[in-house]
């Protein structure tokens, strides 16, 4: 397969650091002007640089190489419709977690690598979705532990001021506007 190579990398907020991500890819010879970035979550699909990466730079021929197969999605579902796109659309994905990926079979033998890839990303889905699962299960019992012990969670509760009677009752006289008041 000739064609262009990408990179995608992504990590789920802006604290994190895709440093990791991006050294993997060069290693691979990802040029940086063709590795695509987002700091936003797996659990959409409508993140800006995969969408601008999908619609308007690979083309059919093209390669993209993404570090570990959750970086496309955290749903197998996800995970699935991504790659009968890229199948779809004659667009190899190399995952560099996944060193069957990495394999370049004679032209007529890539049928091989399906079979093998689908097996490999049914397991990784499914892995990939039970970790989601436990982050959200963790999350859960951790806050019902904090509430238990008597944690104030959340944003702080507004505090009224002093004198919150005494503006309410002029509000409600008609003696000050509402904006006064506030």
């Amino acid at each position: 397969m000739g064609g262009k190579v990408f990179g995608y990398a992504r990590v789920s907020n802006r604290e994190q650091n895709l440093a990791r991500q991006i050294k993997a890819l060069k290693e691979q010879g990802v040029e940086d002007r063709c590795i695509i970035v987002d700091k936003d979550s797996g659990k959409a699909m409508n993140r800006s640089g995969y969408q601008a990466l999908k619609n308007t730079m690979l083309q059919r021929g093209d390669t993209l190489v993404v570090k570990s197969l959750d970086r496309l999605s955290r749903r197998k579902i996800g995970i699935r419709g991504e790659l009968q796109y890229f199948r779809e659309n004659g667009i190899r994905l190399k995952v560099l977690d996944l060193p069957t990926t990495m394999i370049d079979l004679p032209v007529g033998k890539e049928w091989a690598f399906d079979i093998v890839s689908s097996i490999l990303i049914e397991v990784l889905g499914t892995i990939a979705e039970q970790v989601q699962a436990n982050i959200k299960q963790r999350q859960a019992e951790g806050i019902a532990a904090a509430r238990e012990r008597g944690a104030e969670l959340g944003r702080p509760k507004a505090q009224k001021p002093a004198n919150w009677d005494a503006v309410i009752a002029e509000w409600k006289e008609g003696k000050i506007t509402a904006k006064q008041a506030m």
